[in-house]
């Protein structure tokens, strides 16, 4: 490993540990109740103890599941829309009102709604993530697509060519770093909203699962749920980044 990259790594886990370090003394000192703070210990015993029995498992896929599900929806949509709103004026302008209302609404203000129209199944869970994470995805895609500077436009124009080879070789390809931005951040989005989501009549999932040791008192297993959350979120963040990195040239030759 080179001496860069050692560094870079050691930066990263400095503020980690100085918290873990923290957060040790803090739970041993006994000035904070066990109830409101477990210790680092108590969180890895719990961890391992679910890790052990599955349901810490049968939890992150049914959370995945709805994550996963909402977050392509959303994509699909949302670069969708954003391609046909920048192609016809008058799509946009008949849409943009009902886009601005739904864009500024809170989605957990939905729930009540989302029940009596989808019901307490997975529908209303994946709505929640969807309209979580369809605004930045379809911004960002909108805003990098009509942002095609007009001198590429004017060179398309001299090389005469089609709508087809102009969208190819011109509009994808200049746009396609703001599209994959939003997509990062959609995805962000969508995760941060699994706890919303599974507040809606769940009887699985993590979000379920903080919210049920919640109401016991069961601190530990709702540190456990959080940093599965948090793990699981990064994880999935660098290998979205990965693919990106990995295809996003395929879209542009």
């Amino acid at each position: 490993m080179k001496n860069s990259e050692a560094t870079r790594y050691l930066q990263l886990a400095t503020v980690p540990v100085l918290l873990l370090f923290v957060w040790q003394w803090v739970a041993a000192s006994g000035s904070v109740s066990v109830i409101l703070l477990p210790s680092p210990r108590s969180v890895v015993e719990t961890f391992l103890e679910l890790a052990g029995n599955g349901d810490l498992l049968e939890h992150i896929v049914s959370s995945a599941k709805r994550t996963l599900s909402g977050f392509a929806l959303s994509s699909v949509i949302g670069i969708s829309l954003a391609f046909l709103f920048s192609q016809s004026q008058r799509s946009k302008n008949l849409a943009y009102f009902v886009i601005e209302a739904a864009r500024v609404t809170p989605p957990l203000a939905l729930i009540p709604l989302l029940i009596l129209w989808l019901g307490i199944e997975e529908a209303p869970k994946v709505a929640i993530v969807f309209l979580s994470s369809f605004f930045p995805i379809y911004l960002n895609a909108l805003t990098a697509i009509e942002s095609v500077e007009l001198k590429l436009k004017e060179v398309a124009q001299t090389l005469e060519f089609t709508t087809w080879e102009t969208f190819r070789y011109l509009t994808i390809p200049s746009s396609l770093p703001g599209i994959l931005t939003g997509l990062r951040v959609g995805f962000g989005y969508s995760w941060r909203a699994l706890v919303g989501a599974e507040l809606i009549a769940a009887s699985s999932g993590l979000g379920f699962m903080i919210s049920e040791a919640s109401e016991f008192s069961k601190t530990s297993v709702v540190f456990v749920g959080i940093f599965t959350i948090i793990a699981i979120g990064v994880v999935m963040d660098w290998i979205l980044s990965a693919l990106i990195r990995r295809y996003a040239k395929y879209f542009v030759i």
